[in-house]
């Protein structure tokens, strides 16, 4: 069974500290960063399978980082978050790919529930694309036969 990565992005270190410790105590690999281009960056050295988006930060917002994301990783599922609701930003979010949308503050147990859901996703995509894959290099050697 393959390990979750999740990658907490939000400009509040006090949220990104505690965040990380409990998955970590967990036993699930956290990441963090302070922006969308610190987050951008980190995701050209690491491969990581759920992103928690904070959608409210300075310099580049959630829906720039989400966009950039999706384009350059698309199989990474991303749950927005925000303190700052709108219904408004919320579909914008889930239109550009988003696979949720969670208000501030959030409970571990709402984290950890939406991290999973996204991992199965993302798992079963990835089991998807070996499995194409594989069939076609077979069909590959049959008719090499």
């Amino acid at each position: 069974m393959e390990q979750m990565t999740i990658l907490l992005v939000d400009d509040e270190e006090r949220l990104l500290s505690t965040t990380k410790k409990l998955f970590d105590k967990i036993g699930i690999e956290a990441l963090t960063a302070n922006s969308g281009r610190e987050a951008l960056e980190l995701l050209q050295s690491r491969e990581v399978d759920v992103i928690f988006l904070d959608i409210k930060m300075p310099g580049m917002d959630g829906i720039e980082t989400l966009q950039r994301i999706k384009k350059s990783h698309p199989l990474t599922e991303v749950i927005i978050l925000t303190g700052h609701a709108t219904m408004e930003t919320a579909v914008e979010g889930l239109k550009l790919g988003a696979q949720d949308y969670l208000i501030k503050p959030v409970s571990m147990k709402d984290f950890l529930k939406k991290a999973e859901e996204a991992f199965e996703k993302v798992t079963l995509q990835k089991q998807k694309i070996r499995s194409a894959r594989m069939a076609e290099a077979d069909g590959g050697q049959d008719e090499l036969r």
